[in-house]
């Protein structure tokens, strides 16, 4: 079996330095890789970025992560990838990377996502240039998405993503923002490439649980979510399970 921890949207700065850190100790006993899925930072400044890739150094486990739409906000996102790699995080974009778990190979891929909505209440690419753009934005990384968990050798495939590709995990958002919270063509990629498991973060308010029309299990695990430092989900066991350790700390 293996165990996967998740938690997304740890919008570290300055004056909780050290603390998400702190929630991570017995994380090797728990799991055997730590997905990050993004908005590690408040305002996507370097200093932010160092103080994200400080709580997820040498925890124990190998850590993989994607950017959020708060780690763009400064336009250093650049920057951010550099000093999380150099921390020895991996960093997602559009491609997929493999961890040995034992006799098994996890395949993870990912990148942040975007919005427009959907189906049946979805942006589509007519009309303004600016339109066009957001949905060929979309369209484009559910591709790579899609590309990168096919072109995975591997036992287990896992989506990461800081957009939601499933609506599922939005109830309790307003229901006129679910288009800037996640697309349907990332679930549509998620499903073709015969995915196990799809983690998001991003909507605050959202609900933990939810599938994609294939029945895929889909599940935000942001922190204000969450309520605890991070989930377990389990693959290869015949089952599929979440696991809610008693000891796992709570969140910040």
């Amino acid at each position: 079996m293996i165990r996967i921890a998740a938690v997304g949207d740890l919008h570290v700065g300055p004056d909780v330095a050290g603390e998400y850190r702190a929630r991570l100790a017995d994380l090797p006993d728990r799991a055997d890789v730590l997905l990050v899925a993004g908005d590690l930072t408040r305002h996507g400044t370097v200093e932010e970025g160092r103080i994200a890739a400080d709580e997820l150094r040498d925890v124990g486990i190998p850590v993989i992560t994607v950017l959020g739409n708060h780690d763009y906000h400064s336009d250093e996102q650049d920057k951010i990838t550099e000093v999380l790699r150099e921390a020895g995080v991996t960093v997602l974009e559009g491609d997929g990377t493999v961890i040995p778990c034992g006799d098994r190979r996890l395949g993870v891929a990912g990148g942040k996502g975007f919005g427009g909505g959907f189906a049946g209440r979805c942006a589509s690419d007519f009309g303004e240039p600016e339109m066009k753009a957001l949905v060929r934005h979309t369209k484009e990384f559910s591709h790579r998405l899609y590309e990168a968990l096919t072109g995975l050798d591997v036992d287990h495939r896992v989506a990461l993503t800081h957009y939601s590709p499933a609506k599922d995990t939005l109830a309790g958002e307003p229901l006129e923002i679910y288009p800037f919270l996640g697309s349907y063509l990332m679930a549509e990629a998620i499903d073709a490439a015969g995915t196990e498991l799809a983690v998001h973060g991003h909507a605050h308010k959202g609900s933990e649980k939810g599938l994609t029309p294939r029945g895929v299990r889909v599940r935000n695990v942001a922190l204000p979510v969450l309520r605890r430092a991070y989930a377990v989900y389990c693959l290869g066991d015949g089952s599929a399970a979440d696991t809610r350790p008693d000891a796992v700390p709570a969140a910040l």
